[in-house]
């Protein structure tokens, strides 16, 4: 081969590399042309990559009542966040930040300076939440190194309506407490709207009441809880103070609207224990419904002595000691029956444990160190024991459900059955019932009766604990009640902590005490008359058989809220 023949070849092939390594770079270019276009399309927030490192929060599932109606539900907004490797001069984003966020005081931009300072962090949360307002405002001012990342918050439209039931989100979307935590995976996954067993219309009128009892008798707390006594089917449960879940993340821990009195919370009742302890007796046949008691002694036991707030004269009835509310005759029908029976009865009544809801955090009763016979005879008329306002209001249902207690639940399903068990015989919960539709005519409740609609049931006044004994004067009130008498089908209970003497008269120029039977009762008559008919319980107007003050009708005081 000559010298100029290998001197082409060599050419030749040189030209081939330099060709193959053009097209190469060719389409390098190209591809890098190509996803910089693609980028450049993209939202600002997408293009700084951090965007993408967290994904979108997930929609969570509605939360409906039993009607369909909206509680809870999901909507966008956008979070404002930072990358500090992207600003120039941190003090002047932080600064410029603070004319759209009128709230950021001096101390959160210095906060907001030092972090977008730190070149180290590749991203910094400013603001969650923000408004559309907010948002344009931020977009506007065109600072580097910002970006927005839309996500999913939690939204109430019915503000303190249910709202202990419902509980509430943490800006991570994650649930923190009531429905929204218990539920919190399925509400997270299943984007099936979740229904719950309450009643909106039923859930305002008990909220509304407890409301006004709250502010005319100036009390600590309160709750009311109304079940439907064959379903378990909790209809309404309430706490006061209301909590709004749209701002429970920002009250304070202390704040005592936080705490749902409802079902995390536990009290001594009193004395609506005693139709129980009674229905225990009448049932084993330890007592005959029309035997009498000597109730005009003190009772001594264990050192410890147990007495009637008033004194009764003469033999006592059964129904005298449920209507007139007699400790002692309640003690002496407690021992007939013995503390191992009476504990037997209450663990079947789900008194001895929490009660078995939907909700994560329902209360443990307190119970007795030693089930003596001293412990017997206080916690046969609610001292002693103390169980959350559900528990006792699943317990007492059972009277309206012909003695067989149903597991309570907040979760409607109609498909699905709840536990249920015998507690005791049908005619033994229609005797109870009839002997505290008395106690509602002509005893301690005569002011929880309401014209047209006929209410069993029984007061509770307890000495409220306090440590190193009780008070001597503050008491929680309740009132337990069925209705209608004739056909029991709901339960409803009434609690008030620490109710005060209220100026107001009721009838005759009386001052109203803190006894349950002039606020819990009466609170319980007025949620009736306002319930019955949303629950289609026709009234009936024949004239009771009764003595002392016509029927209680709340028509002349309802509240206006």
């Amino acid at each position: 081969m000559s010298y100029a023949q290998a001197l082409w070849g060599g050419e030749h092939k040189a030209g081939a590399r330099v060709r193959i390594v053009a097209v190469f770079l060719a389409i390098l270019f190209m591809a890098v042309s190509t996803k910089g276009a693609v980028v450049a399309m993209q939202p600002a927030a997408e293009r700084t990559g951090i965007a993408g490192v967290f994904g979108e929060t997930p929609r969570r599932a509605d939360i409906l009542d039993r009607n369909g109606e909206l509680l809870a539900t999901s909507v966008d907004v956008y979070s404002l966040f930072a990358d500090p490797r992207a600003i120039w001069d941190p003090e002047q984003v932080a600064a410029s930040l603070a004319t759209v966020f009128e709230d950021m005081d001096a101390e959160e931009v210095a906060e907001l300076t030092e972090r977008f300072s730190n070149r180290d962090r590749a991203f910094v949360w400013v603001r969650r939440g923000l408004t559309p307002r907010q948002r344009q405002a931020v977009f506007d001012l065109g600072l580097e190194g910002l970006g927005f990342r839309r996500e999913s918050r939690r939204a109430y439209p019915r503000g303190t309506l249910a709202g202990h039931v419902l509980g509430y989100t943490g800006v991570d979307g994650d649930g923190l407490a009531g429905i929204e935590h218990a539920m919190d995976e399925r509400l997270a996954n299943n984007p099936e709207p979740l229904r719950l067993t309450v009643d909106s219309g039923l859930q305002f009128a008990l909220e509304a009441e407890l409301a006004a009892a709250a502010a005319k008798h100036d009390v600590e707390g309160g709750a009311g809880v109304l079940i439907e006594a064959s379903t378990g089917d909790v209809l309404a449960m309430a706490s006061w103070p209301p909590v709004n879940p749209n701002r429970a993340i920002h009250l304070h821990e202390e704040d005592p609207a936080r705490l749902d009195r409802a079902a995390l919370a536990v009290y001594e009742l009193g004395s609506v224990y005693k139709p129980l302890t009674i229905a225990l007796a009448l049932d084993a046949g330890l007592v005959t419904p029309d035997e009498t008691f000597d109730v005009s002694v003190p009772l001594e036991i264990n050192g410890e002595t147990i007495h009637d707030d008033h004194p009764f004269h003469g033999p006592t009835s059964v129904t005298e000691i449920i209507a007139e509310s007699s400790n002692i005759g309640t003690v002496k029908i407690a021992m007939r029956a013995g503390a191992r029976r009476q504990q037997a009865f209450y663990n079947s009544l789900g008194l001895l444990e929490r009660a078995p809801v939907e909700l994560a955090g329902s209360r443990d009763p307190l119970l007795p160190e030693r089930w003596d016979e001293l412990s017997s005879a206080t916690a046969s008329y609610g001292h002693g024991i103390a169980v959350s306002p559900l528990a006792f209001a699943s317990a007492f249902s059972s009277l309206a459900n012909d003695g067989e207690w149903v597991e309570p639940g907040l979760i409607y399903n109609p498909r699905h059955q709840r536990e249920r068990h015998r507690v005791m015989a049908a005619p033994t919960a229609a005797l109870v019932t009839t002997m505290m539709r008395v106690a509602v005519l002509t005893g301690t409740g005569e002011h929880a009766d309401v014209a047209g609609y006929r209410v069993a049931g029984k007061t509770g006044t307890a000495e409220k604990p306090v440590p190193g004994g009780y008070s001597e004067t503050d008491n929680i009130s309740s009132f337990a009640a069925i209705f209608p008498a004739e056909r029991p089908q709901y339960a409803l209970l009434i609690v008030l902590d620490t109710p005060k003497v209220s100026d107001e008269s009721e009838a005759g120029g009386v001052m109203l005490g803190t006894t349950a039977a002039w606020n819990a009762a009466p609170t319980a008559g007025r949620v009736i008359e306002r319930i019955a008919p949303l629950l289609g319980i026709a009234p009936r107007f024949d004239a009771p058989a009764r003595s002392g003050p016509p029927a209680y009708s709340v028509s002349e005081t309802r509240s206006t809220l």
